[in-house]
C-alpha cells in the first residue's frame, strides 16, 4: 500500500456550563501539566488500550537515539502509558536538550491562539521553545543544539487542527538544517472520514499548509511519508524522516477515544468527532461553545430564531479567556447526541440551516471562513441556495485525486 520515495527512511517497525433548555453534561477537568494523570476524552473502553502507538514501542527507536542530541515536539498528549515520554526517554539516558511547545502549550493548557513563550521545563529543567509564538518554524539557532527532532503529538485529522501545521514546519526546518525526523505514530480518531474541499494555494495558512480536504484520514505519520513524498515542503526538499508505526491491529476504522485531552476544546470524544464539521462555524457568525462546558457539541448566535431548541451564553473560562459571543445569549441547537457525521461524510445540514435561519445573512460569514474551508466556492455556494448534494458534487474531483493519492501512503488497512 506505501508507494514512497526510496530516499525516504521509513522504518515499518509493525511487529463554565452553558445557560440552556437542556444543561449540557459536565466536562472532565483539563489537564493541569505534565505531572497530571490523563484526561479522558471520550467513553472509555477497551478499545484505546488495545492500540500500541509508536511511542510504546520503545525497543524499535531507542537505539536510534544513542549518542544524539533530541529535540522533542510533544504536548500533553506524548506520553508512554501515563507516563511523559520526556521523563521517559530521560529515564533511559537520553539526551534530550529541547522541547518544542506547539498551539496550547507544552502542557496543553494555553487557551486557542495564545502566544506561546520560550521557557524551561521546571520538572525536567530541559528548554521549552515556542513554535507558536515569534516563529512556527524552528529556526537554525532553535535547532543547534539538536540532531533528531521527535514529533508525537495526537492529532483528529482536520486539516485545520494546528499541530499537522506544526509537523509541516518542523519538517522543513529540518531539510533546511539537515535534522533527522523521527515520528512516533498515533491513531486518527476521524481516520474514517475522508472529505471536504480540498484545500487551494490562495488560502494557504497555518489552519491549512498542505492540499488536502477537510478531514483527510491519515495518521501524522502517513501525513508525514506524503509531505515528503509529494515534495510538498519548501523547495520541494525532503526531510530524513523515520515512521515508528502503530502495532499491528490498529485501522482507519478503529474507534479510539482519546486518552488524554488534545487541546483544551476537545474534551468529549463527541467533540472531537464533531469537530471536522463544526469547526467550518468558527469563520461565520455562530458560537461552537467556547466558553462553556461542551464546546463542539453545542452551536448558536442571537442570530438566530428565539425559537431555536436550545440557548446557551459563552462565558470566560480556562480554554476560553475572551470566547466569541461572549456574555451574549446564543440561540441554536444542542448536538451532544447528534450523530457527529452523515453517512456520506461531514455532517453539512448545520450550516446551510444556520445560514438560512440567520437574522444578519450580511455578516454571517468572516474573513476566516475561507481559510477553515480552503476555498472560495463554499460560501458562494451557500449564499446562493445550493443543495448539500449539489455542494458535494463539486468536491468529488478533488476529492477522487486525494483519495488515489492517500492510498499510496496508507501503513495501515481501512478496516
Amino acid at each position: 500500500m506505501l508507494g514512497i520515495s526510496a530516499k525516504i527512511t521509513l522504518s515499518l517497525l509493525l511487529a463554565l456550563p452553558a445557560c440552556g433548555t437542556t444543561k449540557p453534561a459536565a466536562t472532565p477537568p483539563a489537564t493541569t501539566g505534565p505531572a497530571a494523570a490523563p484526561v479522558p476524552a471520550g467513553t472509555p473502553g477497551n478499545v484505546a488500550a488495545a492500540v500500541v502507538v509508536g511511542a510504546e514501542q520503545l525497543e524499535k527507536y531507542l537505539p536510534q537515539l544513542k549518542n544524539k542530541r533530541v529535540g522533542l515536539v510533544i504536548n500533553q498528549t506524548s506520553r508512554v502509558g501515563s507516563a511523559f515520554l520526556v521523563d521517559t526517554l530521560r529515564a533511559r539516558g537520553v539526551n534530550v536538550t529541547a522541547i518544542f511547545a506547539p498551539e496550547h502549550g507544552f502542557r496543553g493548557e494555553e487557551a486557542d491562539g495564545a502566544t506561546i513563550k520560550d521557557g524551561r521545563d521546571a520538572r525536567s529543567g530541559v528548554a521549552v521553545r515556542s513554535v507558536y509564538g515569534k516563529t512556527k518554524k524552528p529556526t537554525p539557532e532553535m535547532l543547534a543544539d539538536v540532531d533528531v527532532l521527535i514529533f508525537d503529538i495526537q492529532d483528529v485529522g482536520a486539516r485545520f487542527y494546528t499541530f499537522i501545521s506544526t509537523l509541516h514546519y518542523v519538517m522543513e526546518a529540518a531539510a533546511e538544517q539537515n535534522k533527522a525526523v523521527l515520528v512516533l505514530d498515533r491513531p486518527n480518531p476521524n481516520g474514517d472520514l475522508v472529505d471536504g474541499p480540498v484545500l487551494e494555494p490562495a488560502h494557504r495558512s497555518f489552519v491549512g499548509l498542505d492540499p488536502l480536504p477537510i478531514a483527510h484520514g491519515l495518521t501524522v505519520g502517513e501525513l508525514a511519508t506524503m509531505i515528503n513524498g509529494e515534495q510538498w515542503l519548501a523547495g520541494g526538499k525532503k526531510c530524513q524522516l523515520t515512521v515508528v508505526p502503530m502495532a499491528a491491529g490498529y485501522t482507519h476504522a478503529t474507534t479510539y477515544p482519546l486518552p488524554v485531552r488534545p487541546s483544551p476544546n476537545l474534551p468529549t470524544h463527541h467533540s472531537v468527532r464533531l469537530y471536522p464539521s463544526i469547526c467550518l462555524f468558527e469563520g461565520t457568525n455562530v458560537s461552537v461553545g467556547r466558553g462553556t462546558a461542551t464546546p463542539f457539541e453545542i452551536i448558536g448566535s442571537p442570530t438566530q430564531p428565539a425559537s431555536r431548541p436550545f440557548s446557551f451564553t459563552p462565558k470566560p473560562n480556562a480554554g476560553s479567556p475572551t470566547p466569541p459571543l461572549n456574555g451574549q445569549l446564543c440561540y441554536g441547537l444542542n448536538l451532544a447526541t447528534a450523530p457527529a457525521r452523515e453517512s456520506s461524510g461531514l455532517v453539512l445540514k448545520y450550516l446551510l440551516d444556520f445560514y438560512q435561519q440567520s437574522t444578519d445573512k450580511a455578516h454571517f460569514f468572516g474573513k476566516y471562513f475561507e481559510q477553515l474551508s480552503g476555498s472560495n466556492s463554499l460560501r458562494e455556494q451557500i449564499i446562493a441556495g445550493k443543495s448539500e448534494a449539489e455542494i458535494r458534487a463539486s468536491w468529488e474531483p478533488g476529492l477522487a485525486k486525494f483519495k488515489t493519492l492517500r492510498g499510496k501512503y496508507l501503513l495501515y488497512p481501512e478496516r
